[in-house]
Formats: C-alpha cells, sequence, structure tokens
C-alpha cells in the first residue's frame, strides 16, 4: 500500500475514534499525527510491524484500542535501529542515550512532568532506569509519545487508558514471583495512579480497561492462533528480514547469514509457551475462547519448531560444505537463483533439480510430522521477498533420513554453531548417503555453471 493510502487510512481511525470519543481536534492537527505514525510505520527494514499491522490490532469497535493501536508500535528499535528523527522530539527530554543503551534521564534531570510520571508509572518503570528491548523499552516509548502527542486534545483519564492498552502489548511475559499474571499487575499499578493523581476512575472503569487493553494485546499476537499454520509461518517469515537486515539483499545474503536467522527464530520458538503469548483478565476472553487461544497456539509453535529445526539441520549440512571453499559464500550460489527464468531466457539451474527420487520416502508418523512436512513440500502460503515458500532440500532429506534422524543431528548442528565441534566434525555424523547427493548435486550444478560461462 502507498504512503498515502497508509496516510489516508491512519486519518480516517483517527477521525472516526476522536469523534467516538468526543474529543474535537482539528482535521489539519490530525493529518499531521497520521503523517508521524505512518511516517514511521513505512520504514526501510518494516515488513510485519507495518500500517495494515496496527490497523488491524486496533480493530473496529473502540475508539481507545483503534488509537492505542496507532501508536503501539512507533518505536521499534531493535528494527529500526534507532528512534526515528521526528519522535526524538517528544521524548528526548526525558530519555538519554550511552553508547548503544537508553536510559530515562535521572530524577534530577527530569523536567516537572506529570503525563511522563504517569506513563513510567503505568509501566512500572523509575527514573535512572536502563530500558531494554527485551522488556518494555520499545512500547514505554511509543506509550510515553502517545501521551505527550495527545496531551494537548484529551484528558488524563483518556490518555491512561490508551497507554494501559499499549503497555499491555509488551508481549511473553511471566507470572510474577507472587504469582500476578501482567494483567492483573497492569490493574494494580492502574489502581494507584488513578488514586495518586485524581483521575477519577471508578473501580469497574479501571477494570474494564484492562479488559480492554487484553482485548486489544491478544490481537496483536493473533497470528500465534491462526487455524492455518502456513499464514502463521507467513507472518514468521515476515519478521525475519526486520532483525535480520542482511535478508534484504536476496541473491547475496550469505549461507551463515540465512543460518543466524533461521537459528534465532528457532530459538525463540522453543523458548515460547501458549500461556506467556495470551492473557487473560476478568473474564476478557471467556474461557473457552482463551482455552482455544492456548490450543491452537502451541500446536503452531510444535510446528514451527520442527519445520525450522528441519530447515536449520539443512542449512548447518550446506554451511559445512560452502566453508570448504570460503566463509562467505551466498545461498544462491550453494542452491541456485530462486527466479524461474534468468534475464536472457535460459532456465536457471537449481540444486533440487539434481535430487534424486525415493523409492520408499518416510511416512510421517503423527499429524505434526505430516503437517511439517506438507509445508516444507508444498509451501507457505505466498512467498516471501527474499525467500522461496517451500523448501525442496529439506523435504527430500526429511524424505530420506525422517525427522528422528533431524532431530537427533540437530544436537550437533547446535554444536556446530557454537564453535564446540568443527564443521566437518558434525558433517562426518551425517547420513553419508545424504551427504554425497547434495555433494554431487553441487558439483553438477557448478558444472551447469561452468558450461553456460563457456558457451558465453
Amino acid at each position: 500500500m502507498s504512503f498515502e493510502k497508509d496516510h489516508q487510512q491512519c486519518l480516517e481511525k483517527l477521525v472516526w475514534a476522536t469523534h467516538e470519543l468526543q474529543v474535537d481536534i482539528d482535521r489539519v492537527k490530525l493529518s499531521r499525527i497520521a503523517e508521524l505514525i505512518v511516517q514511521t510505520m513505512t520504514g526501510p527494514w518494516r515488513y510485519f510491524h507495518t500500517p495494515e499491522h496496527i490497523f488491524e490490532v486496533g480493530g473496529t469497535d473502540n475508539a481507545i484500542e483503534v488509537l492505542a493501536a496507532l501508536f503501539h508500535d512507533l518505536v521499534y528499535v531493535q528494527v529500526d535501529k534507532s528512534v526515528n528523527f521526528n519522535l526524538t522530539y517528544y521524548i528526548s527530554p526525558f530519555i538519554r542515550q550511552i553508547k548503544e543503551k537508553l536510559y530515562i534521564r535521572d530524577r534530577h534531570e527530569l523536567p516537572q512532568d506529570t503525563m511522563c510520571e504517569m506513563v513510567m508509572e503505568v509501566f512500572g518503570f523509575a527514573p535512572g532506569r536502563e530500558l531494554s528491548p527485551f522488556a518494555g523499552q520499545n512500547e514505554f516509548l511509543s506509550g510515553l509519545i502517545c501521551a505527550k502527542v495527545m496531551e494537548p486534545f484529551i484528558s488524563s483519564s483518556l490518555i491512561l487508558q490508551i497507554v494501559a492498552c499499549i503497555e499491555a502489548t509488551i508481549p511473553f511475559r511471566p507470572p510474577s514471583k507472587e504469582g500476578f499474571s501482567a494483567s492483573e499487575q497492569l490493574y494494580m499499578r492502574l489502581k494507584e495512579i488513578n488514586s495518586k493523581y485524581e483521575i477519577g476512575m471508578s473501580v469497574e472503569e479501571l477494570r474494564l480497561t484492562v479488559r480492554r487493553a487484553v482485548r486489544m494485546s491478544n490481537r496483536d499476537v493473533g497470528s500465534f492462533a491462526n487455524p492455518s499454520s502456513a499464514q502463521f509461518l507467513d507472518g514468521t517469515w515476515s519478521l525475519l528480514p526486520e532483525t535480520n537486515h542482511n535478508l534484504q539483499n536476496t541473491t547475496s545474503y550469505t549461507v551463515h547469514q540465512y543460518r543466524v536467522a533461521l537459528q534465532k527464530m528457532e530459538g525463540f520458538m522453543n523458548f515460547l509457551r501458549p500461556d506467556i503469548i495470551f492473557q487473560q483478565f476478568d473474564g476478557e476472553p471467556n474461557d473457552a475462547a482463551y482455552q482455544e487461544l492456548l490450543a491452537r497456539s502451541g500446536r503452531n509453535i510444535q510446528i514451527a519448531k520442527l519445520y525450522l529445526g528441519s530447515k536449520l539441520f539443512t542449512i548447518a549440512v550446506l554451511e559445512t560444505l560452502s566453508l570448504r571453499f570460503g566463509s562467505d559464500i551466498p545461498l544462491s550460489t550453494m542452491m541456485g537463483e530462486s527466479g524461474e527464468l534468468s534475464p536472457d531466457r535460459f532456465s536457471i539451474e537449481k540444486l533440487e533439480n539434481f535430487l534424486p527420487a525415493i523409492d520408499k520416502p518416510y511416512t510421517p508418523q503423527n499429524d505434526i510430522e505430516n503437517e511439517v512436512l506438507n509445508l516444507l513440500e508444498v509451501g507457505r502460503s505466498k512467498s516471501s521477498g527474499y525467500d522461496i515458500k517451500n523448501s525442496p532440500l529439506t523435504t527430500f532429506i526429511i524424505k530420506f533420513i525422517g525427522f528422528d534422524e533431524i532431530r537427533t543431528l540437530l544436537v550437533q548442528a547446535k554444536a556446530f554453531f557454537q564453535d564446540e565441534i568443527s564443521g566437518e566434525e558434525f558433517l562426518a555424523q551425517c547420513n553419508p548417503e545424504v551427504k554425497e547427493i547434495i555433494t554431487n548435486g553441487l558439483l553438477r550444478l557448478f558444472d551447469r555453471r561452468k558450461a553456460a560461462l563457456q558457451k558465453v
């Protein structure tokens, strides 16, 4: 979608939400806010956290949720590698940078600013705190920007409700040592803020605020519970280039770079549990819906772990072979170009073209294995800009040796990644027939390239 269309849609949502809240803001000012949001959300590294994402997360029914969603991903330091310059106007009085880290300014450096104090307390933060990208940094800065942008136009009560929704989008938080969930802790902080700043919200309004925050938060991570595992993995593949910027160079990223991207995502999936993805508070969502979210996300995580682990094993084999003639070999050199035809209309040879048929292919042992093999063979729902949607080489390896052997050898592959064993030591433990087939396939691929060069 173009910037103009994104800007128009964002503006329409701002107009609708402020009208629903009976807040009168000049359309020109709302247009400037929309520009601030969309310009940030369409940065060069944004693949998943885009305007489309924030429009979806906000839903269409509640003005507080719509406004919170528009602001909740404004800051994403890991993706953008910085804070967008236009946003620094709102946070530089309160935040300082020391080397690569961001900190809330010490108490004596902070200006007297009630809104900043309130936002800090919503997040449970204090002056002088180091901000961590894995513990609310992006959400806090996004919430602070939202509060300062909207402060001239709306009440402290509405800002508190909006910022509470943004706080709830801090993902993957286990219960506290005392056993309180993230949403329960948010509720307790809101009660204290309401009293301290004399906001005037009732207990039911505070509980409604947290229920609303949980509803929006669960939409933010809703892709984990997608009924289609293929579409769930589409989202995963959109996330990869956001924090692995080299993948944007589709024909030049190396075997090693692709492996590192898969390795980080596979490690993340092995860390995840359904009960830290989705939240529940005061009947939102109801028990049946909550259990459905847990069941679907649990299945998707199982599928993703096996899918990513299988691809990670394959790339480990390719990486060890590539090290025989260099350490920075493009993946396209090993696999062949991903296109169908070269510019001169000659067919492009790929490694998969030189894999033999298998007489007795492996039979999946359960539903998860069957789903993963289908995803690898047929593909995810769509190709990404940097990778094809199916995995022919991984499919071949699984049909040849089965998932159990891959699970076993993946342990050795990870030892290779950690430099605990050499690539050749890892390769020595792999199935000799598979090694020979892949090696011969590479030789034939390189021979074709040699022949093409001589022909020219």
